[in-house]
């Protein structure tokens, strides 16, 4: 990664100042140019306002004038008769004169008074304008070298490709200690990573400058401290479950055992022993029922299967289930029921949700065994609201935000007929989700708790959907 970050951020820069010394040295030429331009221009509007209409002037001064001009700013200057003779020269003629002045005449295109043109003539820069000097007309030729030009861009494109190298080699040293920079925090998560990965928990994915890293970081803590709760929520899993099937295994092998030995032969022991056998046996598949139910639920195995039934039956029915409970445990169930209200939901998975709640509530009511379950219709809302009270010790701020987290199970110790592993109130999480069933609970410690459910209210018959 750091040798890739590096070539990408050196491969940049490198375009970046190549692209940047072309634009100079573009800008630099016509830049050049144009200040070469202005300044033939300058010096030839000079010289031509010195001898323009001038009567009786000496040679002798306009000489002294170009010369001045020749020496200070490096140009070669003519006062050029029609006849192409060189009438004053500030230096000697080249050897192709006559086309230079062939092609002067050309370009000035017969003279005019005031007239001026500015030309490029191979390596020259040229200035023409027509003059008169002493009653006569002539041509005042003022020729720049472009070589001065063309020495100073090359002197700046040497600058420039020393700036530009310079700028490359320290690019290269910038790019590589910024990869370096950048990339530190990410080998450092991953070797965190891998830490965890192998069951340290105890790790801390340290947070970083970039606002990006330091998301990715909180992101991988919060992920972590996920794991870790569901490690421990398994554990404890492992614990319940191993605690809650060995007690139904040892009766029912005790008491088969009893029937064998002693009551075989008695039809009313027989009986009580047999029962308890049917009972330990319903509680294992109750344990069982509810881990598969769990990872079907989780999975996704099931798809919701939804149609209009009578809620009001349906809750009903499922109430009858707890009847045992009345008649052999005392429990007191205080039913408030609205007739004939339908929904519309997965009848199945409904059943399931109903029976956890009623389930966790006797689990977790206080001594007085009282339950409450009431389904009521909410009509300036149009839903329906089924409900679950227990009078148990309430749950904590602290708890009740892990209490539909699968294999979660309350700290506070429990002695009731009906054992929980920690899995309904996730499969009523996982179940009322895939509805969009709004849910929750309220609780108060010391006061018990109430679970709830909003149901679609729908008028109509129960009919397939």
């Amino acid at each position: 990664m750091n040798i890739l970050l590096w070539r990408y951020f050196a491969f940049f820069t490198v375009i970046l100042i190549a692209v940047v010394s072309l634009v100079c040295y573009g800008v630099l030429s016509n830049a050049y140019s144009a200040q070469a331009k202005n300044h033939i221009t300058s010096i030839g509007n000079n010289l031509t306002a010195f001898v323009d209409g001038k009567v009786n002037m000496p040679e002798q001064d306009v000489i002294r004038i170009m010369n001045g001009y020749a020496i200070s700013e490096g140009i070669e200057a003519f006062l050029v008769s029609f006849d192409g003779e060189a009438y004053i020269a500030t230096a000697e003629t080249p050897s192709d004169w006559e086309s230079v002045v062939g092609d002067m005449c050309s370009r000035v295109n017969g003279w005019t008074d005031k007239r001026a043109v500015i030309y490029h003539d191979g390596n020259m820069l040229n200035y023409a304008s027509c003059v008169v000097f002493n009653r006569q007309q002539y041509y005042l030729f003022v020729r720049y070298p472009l070589s001065i030009i063309v020495s100073s861009v090359r002197s700046m494109q040497i600058y420039i490709i020393v700036i530009a190298a310079v700028a490359i080699v320290i690019s290269f040293v910038i790019s590589y200690l910024l990869a370096q920079r950048i990339s530190r925090p990410i080998k450092n998560m991953s070797g965190t990573a891998a830490r965890m990965a192998e069951g340290d928990y105890s790790v801390k994915f340290a947070s970083a400058e970039y606002q990006e890293i330091a998301q990715l970081s909180d992101t991988l803590n919060y992920a972590k401290d996920e794991m870790k709760k569901s490690e421990e929520f398994q554990k404890e899993l492992l614990a319940n479950v191993s605690h809650d099937l060995r007690t139904p295994l040892t009766m029912i092998k005790a008491y088969a055992s009893m029937i064998e030995e002693i009551s075989g032969n008695d039809p009313v022991k027989r009986s009580q022993h047999l029962k308890v056998i049917i009972d330990e046996a319903d509680r294992l598949t109750g344990l069982v029922n509810d881990i598969l139910n769990a990872s079907k639920v989780s999975a996704g195995l099931s798809e919701l299967n939804k149609k209009v039934f009578n809620l009001t039956e349906f809750t009903y029915s499922i109430m009858n289930k707890f009847d045992y409970l009345q008649q052999t445990a005392d429990y007191k169930f205080y039913v408030d029921i609205d007739a004939d209200m339908y929904t519309l939901a997965d009848e199945e998975k409904i059943g399931q949700v109903i029976y956890n709640l009623i389930s966790n509530a006797v689990n977790y009511t206080g001594d007085d065994k009282s339950v409450y379950v009431s389904l009521k219709y909410v009509p300036e809302e149009n839903r329906i609201r089924f409900a679950v009270r227990d009078t148990g010790k309430g749950i904590s701020e602290e708890e009740r935000s892990h209490i539909w987290d699968r294999y979660y199970r309350s700290k506070d110790t429990h002695n009731r007929p009906v054992k929980g592993t920690g899995l309904g109130l996730n499969i009523v999480k996982i179940i009322l989700q895939a509805h969009s069933f709004d849910f929750g609970v309220r609780s108060e410690e010391g006061k018990g708790s109430i679970f709830y459910v909003d149901f679609p209210e729908v008028s109509s018959r129960p009919d397939e959907v």
